[in-house]
């Protein structure tokens, strides 16, 4: 088995919450940074735009990628282009339609030529990916962010979907796949396995990291003694 010193993948933490950021921003294995607007809701962020400036402060040399707001994609343009001013490290997170299902391919392109480096996002199905690749093709740099997670709810092997997509993307080179909403630590080496580029997971995953290699009849106890434990604070009898 592959242990955390063997992944080329480049891990990204994802999340909303300064003092969390800041813990993977000293792990010098997390490579970059993406938030969102239901992150940052459940962080409780009220300004958007003086929260990312302070954390762009805080960590100004590694990808951090910044949402766009809007549902109409003339104010995404306007949008993407303020967020982008804000750093050189800045991505802006683009999604891959409004919520009228409109697609923002043309949005996409013309930011693209602008020098905007983007985050394309909620990507779910190989026909979205290349879209963008036709799109951005080696204008900037572009995280191309497939929902594997969200594949993989529906029933369907992200795997062998995400092995598509990089097919897709390997003509252009300043294009990386990102798997996005990880739903548990093995999808770190399953992206790895595939040479996906980057993954994002929250900081509640990335903490499994501690966890790779762990001898399974150790944990095996270590679980029985929880069960154990637990059942004793509790009172519980038969």
């Amino acid at each position: 088995m592959k242990k955390v010193a063997d992944l080329k993948i480049k891990m990204f933490a994802d999340g909303a919450d300064k003092k969390g950021m800041l813990e993977m921003y000293k792990k010098s294995y997390i490579k970059g940074f993406t938030t969102n607007p239901t992150l940052m809701k459940k962080a409780g962020i009220k300004d958007f735009k003086a929260f990312s400036l302070d954390i762009l402060k805080a960590i100004p040399d590694r990808p951090v990628s910044l949402s766009v707001f809007s549902d109409d994609i003339k104010e995404m343009e306007k949008e993407a282009l303020e967020i982008s001013s804000w750093g050189k490290n800045v991505y802006v997170k683009i999604p891959i339609t409004n919520t009228k299902g409109e697609g923002s391919y043309g949005l996409i392109e013309r930011l693209s030529k602008k020098g905007v480096n983007l985050n394309v996002t909620a990507m779910l199905s190989l026909k979205q990916v290349q879209g963008v690749a036709d799109a951005v093709k080696n204008n900037v740099s572009c995280f191309v962010s497939v929902f594997a997670g969200r594949v993989a709810d529906t029933g369907v092997d992200p795997v062998v979907l995400m092995t598509e997509a990089m097919k897709i993307i390997k003509p252009y080179k300043k294009m990386e796949l990102l798997w996005a909403s990880p739903r548990e630590l093995l999808n770190i080496f399953q992206a790895d396995d595939i040479g996906c580029h980057i993954i994002t997971a929250t900081n509640d995953i990335l903490k499994k990291l501690e966890l790779v290699g762990k001898d399974l009849d150790e944990y095996s106890l270590e679980t029985v003694k929880m069960f154990h434990n637990d059942s004793v604070e509790s009172g519980y009898k038969i």
